[in-house]
């Protein structure tokens, strides 16, 4: 019988729909093989076109690098100019300012992050945390997501390489204001971290842990929207991604690695989004106002590999109907073995 669950820090419903389950091998017909497509990268041949916004560049040899932040070509703000909110009738109207930046994580021709050595998804998370401490330096920015699109074999963009995107805000996107209370009411009734509870029952149920290690855990969210969504948890509780203990990138970037290559490898290299959900920045507080912000907020990751799509049902009552238990998809890829 089909089964709804709540999620707990939102409250958004999601049916199970365990009559439409099969093998995980057999349900979906999204995924294919990530063969790079036979076409020009526009990044390689016209690097010109990029103005360096930041580079991480090899100690020993400065004219190598190894992550590289650019303005992205077709960004949907811009950095210059003043916010001006301002009414239109009943409306509210603000000019398009704001920050979006391409992260090239490699400077070879890899598609997927999993397939980059360790030491070097490291240094991509370590540019993450500094560019967000640096877009924290304008007073016009709320809030920075970070993001990722990998499409593999059916890439759209027109640069061939692993890459993310950095978007910085003038306001605080709706979904992330939607964990925020809810993490904030859960807080107020139970004086304890919703993520931090959440971690605790993971561990001890031991039913839907997909990897874990010293520092952090990966697991198939209670009521996960789609197949496979995973999150990714930081064990000691943090609100801010960028806060990150230096020590703890290595086991954030091994439990990312192993996690995409168990999709990859499992699911026949599917596409996948990731978006890291962090804390706003705290500038000006009023009285009230997120007082309790880095006792009831956790930052984490969200993974959503791209196997079903989002349709009429979806759209008109806000339910998602997920075709696998939580509970199945965790265990099949707690089972695949990786090679780091």
């Amino acid at each position: 019988m089909p089964e709804l669950r709540k999620d707990p820090v939102i409250g958004r419903w999601v049916i199970i729909s365990t009559e439409r389950s099969k093998r995980p091998r057999d349900v979906f017909v999204l995924s294919q093989s990530a063969e790079i497509p036979n076409r020009e990268c526009d990044f390689c041949a016209n690097p010109q076109d990029y103005p360096e916004i930041f580079t991480l560049r090899d100690s020993s040899n400065p004219d190598k690098w190894h992550v590289m932040v650019v303005p992205r070509k077709n960004r949907l703000l811009q950095i210059e100019g003043a916010i001006d909110r301002r009414a239109h009738g009943i409306y509210d109207v603000m000019n398009g300012v704001g920050a979006h930046e391409l992260v090239i994580e490699t400077p070879e021709h890899i598609l997927n992050i999993a397939d980059l050595p360790l030491e070097i998804i490291d240094k991509v998370l370590s540019v993450y945390a500094l560019r967000m401490r640096d877009l924290e330096q304008d007073e016009r920015l709320r809030y920075v997501l970070i993001y990722k699109n990998y499409e593999g074999k059916k890439q759209r963009g027109s640069i061939l390489h692993s890459r993310s995107n950095i978007i910085a805000l003038p306001v605080n996107p709706k979904r992330v204001k939607e964990k925020l209370s809810g993490a904030k009411k859960y807080y107020v009734y139970h004086e304890r971290c919703i993520f931090c509870d959440i971690i605790r029952q993971e561990k001890d149920q031991q039913v839907r842990i997909v990897d874990e290690n010293d520092n952090f855990i990966a697991i198939s969210a209670f009521a996960s929207r789609f197949p496979f969504e995973t999150w990714v948890l930081p064990k000691t509780h943090l609100c801010d991604f960028y806060k990150l203990e230096p020590t703890h990138y290595r086991d954030l970037s091994l439990i990312l690695k192993r996690v995409l290559l168990k999709i990859k490898v499992g699911l026949n290299d599917p596409p996948y989004s990731w978006v890291f959900f962090t804390a706003p920045f705290r500038k000006k507080r009023r009285p009230g106002y997120w007082m309790t912000l880095e006792e009831d907020f956790h930052w984490h990751i969200e993974i959503i590999p791209q196997l079903t799509r989002v349709a009429g049902f979806e759209w008109g009552t806000g339910f998602y109907i997920n075709p696998m238990l939580p509970e199945d998809s965790a265990e099949f890829l707690r089972n695949i073995e990786v090679d780091i």
